[in-house]
């Protein structure tokens, strides 16, 4: 599936992060049955392979306020919506996890996602960072810099309702879910 994804995000996908994407069933299933680092997880034991170059890096709570004109972040901003606009606009669309763009709210859907919504809405607008709308998850990802940034308290919610099926929304994903995902 990465010979459909703009030749821009390519370069985001070292060798290292390969690896890991080709491993994840695996882990993913021991940190679901463990609850792994307390990240909730699927629990077919598949999760996004992003949250792989997650574990490990910092988070934004206790961070220092941020400078009004941080490139990438507006604080005034709040989400589009619980579920990912264009997949919510499709009547045959669905996610697998859940981004928010940290300039506009924009909530699209992941890179492991069919529609891989939130990375198209960076390259389409220019807004390189991304926060995870996961419960329990707190996160930030720079498109441009390729990795993980220090992030900002944006406005709440700070993820999708907690009683929201993953992947969603409900009634829309299909029952071979797990051999779609890219």
């Amino acid at each position: 599936m990465h010979e459909r994804r703009n030749s821009q995000w390519k370069s985001h996908l070292s060798l290292l992060d390969l690896f890991q994407r080709n491993n994840l069933q695996l882990e993913g299933q021991e940190a679901a049955e463990e609850g792994g680092n307390g990240q909730k997880r699927v629990a077919t034991g598949r999760f996004c392979w992003r949250l792989q170059l997650v574990a490990g890096h910092e988070t934004s709570k206790g961070k220092s306020k941020m400078k009004k004109n941080r490139r990438g972040f507006d604080l005034s901003s709040k989400p589009s919506g619980d579920g990912c606009v264009e997949c919510l606009a499709s009547p045959k669309g669905w996610w697998f996890h859940l981004r928010r763009c940290a300039e506009c709210g924009h909530i699209g859907c992941c890179d492991s996602s069919p529609g891989q919504h939130s990375s198209k809405h960076a390259a389409a607008t220019g807004h390189p960072i991304i926060a995870s709308f996961e419960p329990g998850e707190d996160w930030f990802f720079d498109y441009e810099k390729q990795g993980m940034i220090k992030g900002v308290e944006l406005l709440p919610p700070h993820s999708h309702p907690e009683n929201q099926p993953v992947p969603g929304p409900a009634g829309r994903v299909p029952a071979n879910w797990e051999s779609l995902l890219n």
